[in-house]
């Protein structure tokens, strides 16, 4: 059964990596492989396809595939290489970690460089190709241990050390949207959820004005409490009749308000754009 994703592969595997019964009568781990390679996907395949308890749900040849496939089967496990085109396999992670349930990420790749990145990342193992069936199995029962666990420990879907990623992932009703970080004009925040305002709509994301404040603090300003504007969309700062300041964007709607407490920080800014 194969199924088209613009921009990659994306392959829903009906049956395939089921081998024998699970130990102990444990659930079988939902599995998603994502390699840009098909020989690295067939050896690990193959390699799964030889443990008990393993289901492979989806195979992916890139980062953005590999979220979809998540959105879409909710795996405990994913095989994520590195060096993808696109989104790669660490920025892949970044996302990951914000999904709930969380699954657990497993790095297979043909460089031993990235391993700090990797761990940064949150990854319960990291496999240097090729990969031998002795490390996968180790790292599959780290992999169930996390998955054990994660409903008693939950992550806060705010772990993303390392460089800035180049898009925000939103989620809606089991969709899933990529959204470039370059297209996005203003973030405001609205009760548990921010509201990403970019150039083909807006997108809810489950992620703290503060967190993305602090990731992507180069690019985007804080003009209120509950809202950040892309440096780029400053047009103009413009006091009304009331003593009130409002900024004026490229492509807002609608003036935004600035809040006393960022209004001298901010004419600063918009000096120097």
């Amino acid at each position: 059964m194969a199924s088209a994703r613009a921009g990659g592969y994306y392959r829903p595997v009906a049956d395939a990596g089921r081998a024998g019964t699970c130990r102990e009568g444990a659930a079988p781990l939902k599995v998603v492989i994502a390699d840009d390679e098909p020989l690295a996907r067939e050896r690990l395949r193959a390699l799964l396809a030889a443990l008990p308890g393993m289901d492979v749900v989806a195979e992916a040849a890139d980062g953005r595939e590999a979220l979809h496939a998540c959105a879409d089967h909710n795996p405990d496990v994913v095989l994520l290489d590195i060096a993808m085109p696109g989104i790669d396999g660490l920025e892949a992670a970044r996302h990951l970690a914000a999904f709930e349930p969380r699954p657990a990420v497993i790095f297979c790749t043909a460089y031993d460089a990235h391993a700090l990145s990797a761990f940064e990342a949150a990854a319960v193992d990291y496999l240097v190709k090729p990969v031998r069936a002795e490390r996968l199995q180790a790292a599959l029962e780290r992999a169930r241990t996390f998955v054990a666990g994660r409903d008693r420990a939950p992550g806060t879907g705010e772990e993303n050390p390392g460089k800035s990623r180049t898009h925000l992932c939103a989620r809606l009703r089991g969709s899933l949207r990529l959204i470039p970080i370059e297209d996005v004009h203003y973030l405001q925040a609205e009760e548990k959820y921010v509201v990403v305002h970019h150039a083909r709509g807006e997108d809810l994301v489950e992620e703290s004005l503060k967190s993305l404040e602090e990731e992507f603090g180069d690019r985007f300003v804080r003009i209120h409490r509950n809202c950040l504007v892309a440096r780029h969309e400053f047009m103009e700062l413009r006091r009304d009749a009331d003593g009130h300041v409002h900024a004026i964007l490229r492509h807002g709607k609608q003036p935004l308000e600035v809040s006393r407490r960022c209004v001298a920080h901010l004419r600063e800014t918009v000096r120097h754009l």
